[in-house]
């Protein structure tokens, strides 16, 4: 990954366009980074695995809520069970 200043990066947007097909290009200003440029296709795989990990989140919260809802209630299953 290459880094530019934010007034590189607008003097030569063009070539960092171009560039950023091939790897991500880090935008600096006063020394701290301030945004990325990368390609349609690694923003669209960037936004998939958000999908992706945004879904475990809600399971996680999903099964931390049941396990909380049994540790104060009992199981559903240990009061009705038939075995």
């Amino acid at each position: 990954m290459i880094t530019v200043t934010s007034v590189e990066a607008q003097s030569r947007f063009g070539e960092l366009i171009d560039r950023a097909q091939r790897e991500p290009i880090e935008v600096t200003r006063r020394g701290r980074t301030v945004a990325y440029v990368v390609s349609e296709h690694d923003m669209r795989e960037l936004a998939d695995l958000k999908r992706s990990n945004d879904k475990v989140g809600a399971v996680a919260a999903s099964l931390a809520a049941w396990n909380e809802f049994n540790a104060r209630h009992g199981s559903f299953a240990d009061e009705h069970s038939t075995l």
